[in-house]
């Protein structure tokens, strides 16, 4: 196994199909905020809302599933 992946064209795919990766999570939380009827990060933060965060949170772990799942096939 040598250093191909140290080639500046690997090294910049992988920047940018993480910062797209990032870029859909993120568009997709303020989708998914906009969606709720209350502002998700107040509930969270201010009420401390656990069973909230815990939602949020698995919801967050599935939306990177999915977008790394995109990125990567």
């Amino acid at each position: 196994m040598g250093f191909e992946w140290l080639r500046p064209a690997a090294v910049f795919g992988s920047l940018l199909y993480a910062l797209i990766g990032v870029l859909v999570f993120w568009i997709c939380f303020v989708i998914i905020d906009k969606l709720t009827p209350y502002d998700l990060w107040a509930e969270i933060v201010e009420r401390k809302n656990t069973a909230l965060a815990i939602v949020v949170g698995a919801m967050c772990i599935a939306i990177g599933l999915i977008v790394s799942a995109a990125v990567h096939g």
